[in-house]
């Protein structure tokens, strides 16, 4: 693996050793010093023209509990004001002997361009409404840590889908792992052509309710979408929200996740996201070990079965 584009650039081999190897990458983040050397002298740079808090800290976490060197760009006080194109900025990067660029762009394919333009790896940290494949290995990870494999899961996504690249990434993913997939939303928060993907769909949340090993919410994207898309967020919230009346409908062990950020009393009730069942913390708390596994898959020292155990020895005191 070269580069993380996509996720229907992985098999469902090349799935479940990133989910094996993430495992890993959980046991060295729950240590006193969570650091190993296995990526040490490689550099990992942040090329965000979107605004992030997870994805971005994640990623900064991820490398750097690997050992890398970090850098992070941003956009606002960079060249790129002075009229700088995307391929400069990245042969600029390069020049400084860069190994990975972690992308994140509104436009979707930019981070596959870029790919085509440098010799570093390069991982799409989400691309416009296309694509964010690390969230969806971040959320199949911790479906598998709670009910053992998503193999026959049930598994409904709530929300504003045409706008979601969180969705795209799932959906392909939850599928390749064995999952069925059922969309629940008002048809302009659809896309026109749905017939080509894997899914099932419907306006009825209620009716769906009962059979779900997994309820996925998704914020309405207001930042990207000009046109209004429900008649309100109050009736939105009656009609496709998780409010406690619903989420007392979830069999025991169904899981509330959210790639976040929350819209409380939109899209979930307050006192829902508080639950037990709720794993939004455990998501964000994932999506370090997740990434750790990917930056090692790509730039550490052979695949994961064939990797020296020495690069997860502790890092110590010392070191840091």
């Amino acid at each position: 693996m070269r580069h993380l584009l996509a996720i229907d650039d992985l098999s469902r081999d090349d799935l479940e050793e990133i989910l094996d190897l993430t495992s890993s990458m959980v046991e060295v983040s729950g240590r006193s010093i969570p650091k190993v050397p296995a990526l040490r002298g490689r550099t990992v740079v942040s090329l965000f023209y979107e605004d992030s808090t997870r994805t971005r800290l994640s990623f900064d976490s991820a490398a750097k509990r690997l050992s890398a060197d970090t850098m992070s760009f941003a956009v606002s006080s960079s060249s790129i004001s002075k009229g700088e194109s995307i391929r400069d900025t990245v042969e600029t990067i390069e020049a400084m002997g860069m190994d990975a660029i972690v992308v994140r762009h509104g436009y979707s394919g930019v981070p596959a361009q870029i790919a085509r333009w440098t010799q570093a790896s390069v991982v799409n940290a989400g691309d416009g409404w296309h694509q964010h494949p690390t969230q969806a290995l971040l959320d199949s990870y911790t479906i598998r840590d709670h009910l053992g494999d998503l193999e026959g899961r049930r598994i409904a996504i709530v929300g504003d889908v045409v706008h979601s690249r969180v969705a795209r990434s799932n959906i392909e993913a939850f599928n390749r792992l064995g999952a069925s997939v059922v969309l629940v939303a008002p048809p302009t928060l659809l896309p026109s052509a749905l017939s080509s993907w894997p899914v099932e769909v419907t306006e009825d949340f209620d009716s769906v309710i009962p059979e779900l090993d997994v309820c996925y919410l998704l914020r309405i994207q207001r930042e990207r979408a000009s046109e209004a898309l429900v008649p309100s967020l109050r009736e939105y919230t009656a009609r496709f929200g998780l409010t406690a009346a619903r989420a007392r409908r979830l069999h025991s062990k169904a899981l509330i996740m959210h790639p976040g950020p929350m819209n409380r009393g939109v899209e979930i009730a307050g006192d829902v996201a508080e639950q037990d069942n709720a794993v939004v913390a455990e998501q964000v708390a994932n999506g370090v070990a997740v990434r750790m596994a990917v930056l090692f898959l790509l730039l550490g020292p052979g695949r994961a079965g064939a990797a020296s155990q020495s690069v997860f020895e502790p890092v110590g005191i010392e070191e840091i």
